[in-house]
């Protein structure tokens, strides 16, 4: 995975801050049409404006009252609304110099929904599931919303993300997350209110980079790593100094590229000889998939008179590596990090009635997949005035053409490229939580800790650090955090999952208001990513509908360890959460292993005794612990009544790189 530039990504920072201080009212992208706000509560509305303009926000439910707010010299805005119980849909209106309007809100709870890729895969990821296929078919929820966060890794944090909210229809349902659509579906069939789900997650991502780096600092195993994220990022606020060396490289790359001397950008070139494919596309499969270097862009949109009097808006995606463009030959933005999706703004005084050029300079300076690779509808042009959001699809066949060979002349600061990427401490919280931490939640649900297999002792703290410091950051008290105990899986060697699984469990005790869904019984031994969702969704869902909802006669938890009792030759192993009794499914129990002083486990026998399971060995007279699970891979078979399984534990505190820490020996 290619990386951002951490100092380029912190000039974009600068450019916006600029651009949307000195522009009229402007609000995040989060806040937009379609979107769920959060009942019963005061939500923020903020944005940008010019420094000193009032602000007056409104609310069409019949108890909202006019809030009002003042930018300030920086050119930022706040203030809050109070909403009612749920219901909607409602208008909201932002009125200063100019008049944004917001259409179809609805009022309900929100959750965050973040993680890796378990999280992220969607429902059409798994087309060939009959479940899956059926919920997309039958996804008819006008009640349930999501608002996708692309997926961005930054240096600094960022005061705004794209995105936008989506409806849940059977047309867009394949689109959302699993985890997070069979969680809000199970919320909205229950309590019959909107569901705003916030879908932050990005594939084979560790906690820490969700994490930001006040809390990272506390930490001896990121210190190092974020101080020297600082270091590279102390100059970045210094635009022109930065613009100088971009405005250098451009001057390089012009003096190379037959496409800038020849003014390709140009409306009047005659481009009737070059090829067409059609974008977005990347070059995989065409005749530029082994290329490396500078093609060229371009296609004409028709745009109707009315357009020509305001700035416009041009999304273009994500595009690898890097671009330029210029809109009837005026340049409009470049930008140097493939994770952006690409968002220009086009002024007013560029646009012309009828027929517009797009001329675009790609530049792939390395080996690997280059091209246009976001979604056709992720490529449009539209209006700036939110009320007037008529958007012009500019996907489609463009013509295009070879310019120059690499090697490019080197990216500037290329060198914070290889340290600010989705791996790196930090940067994930930076990209893709902060720009959300004004918005109000109900609470958050969680599905990672793959990633941080390779040193469980330390998610020991850093995972309730990072749920600690999310509540931190977004000032609401202890709002409820339900997480996903990550499921058995055949890791290989020197790779303690379970241990993982057993630090998910130790959060419980030391974090308040978490909750955590156990998938002992749903793990695929071959494939990290198991297909049942819709199980995980649900259990997600019993915690909020029974701790966060107060619905009753709710079980919420298969059977968790609470301590353990020496009897004589035996072992009695008492739980949490038995819930009408232990039930041992489809046979006698398994997974159960007992060791005496010397540390060595052997298989053992399991009997359920009330709400308690005796454990013994006819070889082990004098027993010391017990483990359940206790492996990479494991179906084992203890549940509640209910149905819910039980989490693996140990009741030993022992190394985990002692060679007896699976089972080593079976008498």
């Amino acid at each position: 995975m290619k990386a951002i530039l951490a100092m380029r990504r912190a000039a974009f920072f600068v450019w916006v801050c600029a651009a949307i201080s000195t522009a009229d009212v402007r609000l995040p992208a989060i806040l937009a049409d379609q979107m769920v706000l959060q009942r019963n509560t005061y939500v923020p509305i903020w944005g940008w404006a010019d420094p000193g303009e009032k602000i007056a926000v409104n609310g069409s439910w019949p108890e909202a009252q006019e809030a009002q707010s003042t930018a300030s010299t920086a050119g930022k805005w706040l203030t809050l609304i109070k909403t009612p119980n749920a219901g909607g849909p409602y208008i909201l209106t932002i009125k200063g110099n100019n008049t944004i309007i917001l259409n179809d809100i609805l009022i309900g709870e929100v959750w965050i929904c973040a993680g890796q890729s378990n999280m992220k895969l969607s429902l059409d990821g798994y087309w060939d599931d009959p479940i899956m296929k059926k919920s997309v078919e039958t996804a008819d929820f006008p009640m349930i919303r999501e608002f996708f966060v692309p997926r961005v890794a930054s240096a600094l944090p960022e005061p705004d993300c794209q995105g936008q909210w989506q409806t849940c229809t059977p047309q867009t349902a394949g689109s959302f997350s699993a985890v997070a659509f069979y969680f809000g579906r199970e919320l909205n069939q229950k309590l019959n209110i909107p569901i705003g789900l916030i879908n932050a997650s990005w594939g084979a991502t560790s906690a820490e980079a969700w994490t930001s780096s006040e809390t990272l600092m506390e930490f001896d195993a990121f210190r190092n790593a974020v101080q020297r994220l600082k270091a590279s990022t102390i100059s970045l606020f210094d635009d022109k100094t930065y613009n100088k060396i971009v405005d250098s490289w451009k001057q390089k790359i012009s003096s190379i590229d037959a496409g800038t001397k020849a003014f390709w950008q140009k409306p009047d070139f005659n481009d009737s000889d070059w090829k067409s494919m059609k974008l977005p596309s990347p070059w995989t499969g065409t005749d530029l998939s082994k290329t490396d270097g500078i093609i060229w862009f371009r296609r004409q949109i028709k745009l109707p008179p009315s357009w020509t009097h305001t700035d416009l808006e041009l999304h273009l995606g994500l595009i690898d590596d890097i671009d330029t463009v210029w809109i009837n030959g005026i340049e409009v933005g470049t930008t140097l990090a493939w994770l952006k999706p690409r968002t220009y703004r086009i002024p007013a005084s560029a646009i012309r009635a009828g027929l517009n050029t797009i001329a675009i300079r790609v530049i792939d300076p390395r080996r690997g997949e280059g091209g246009f690779t976001s979604k056709p509808e992720e490529m449009f042009i539209q209006q700036m005035d939110a009320h007037l959001k008529t958007r012009i699809s500019v996907a489609g066949v463009w013509n295009y053409k070879f310019s120059h060979p690499t090697p490019i002349p080197d990216i500037p600061l290329s060198e914070p490229d290889k340290r600010v990427n989705q791996s790196v401490p930090v940067c994930l919280y930076n990209g893709m939580i902060h720009p959300l931490i004004l918005f109000r939640i109900a609470g958050a649900i969680w599905y990672q800790g793959e990633s941080n297999c390779y040193d469980p002792i330390l998610y020991r703290k850093l995972f309730p650090a990072m749920i600690t410091d999310w509540r931190n950051q977004w000032k609401q008290g202890d709002f409820p955090f339900y997480y996903v105990q990550i499921a058995p899986y055949d890791y290989g060697n020197n790779v303690y999952s379970q241990a993982i699984r057993e630090a998910q469990l130790m959060a419980l005790d030391k974090v308040p208001n978490v909750g955590m869904a156990v998938l002992m019984d749903i793990g695929e031994e071959k494939d990290i990513h198991p297909v049942n969702k819709l199980d995980v969704g649900k259990r997600l869902a019993l915690w909020a509908l029974a701790n966060t909802y107060d619905q009753q006669n709710i079980v919420f938890s298969g059977p968790l360890y609470k301590g353990m009792k020496i009897e004589r030759n035996k072992i009695r192993i008492s739980f949490n959460y038995t819930n009408g009794g232990l039930v041992a499914k489809d046979g006698p129990l398994t997974d159960f292993m007992i060791a005496g002083e010397d540390h060595v486990f052997i298989s053992a026998k399991a009997v359920i005794e009330g709400d308690t399971i005796v454990v013994s060995s006819p070889d082990i007279q004098n027993p010391v612990a017990v483990r359940y699970a206790w492996s990479n891979w494991a179906r084992p078979n203890l549940f509640n009544e209910a149905g819910l399984p039980a989490s693996s534990f140990r009741t030993d505190d022992w190394p985990l790189n002692e060679t007896t820490q699976n089972a080593s020996k079976n008498k």
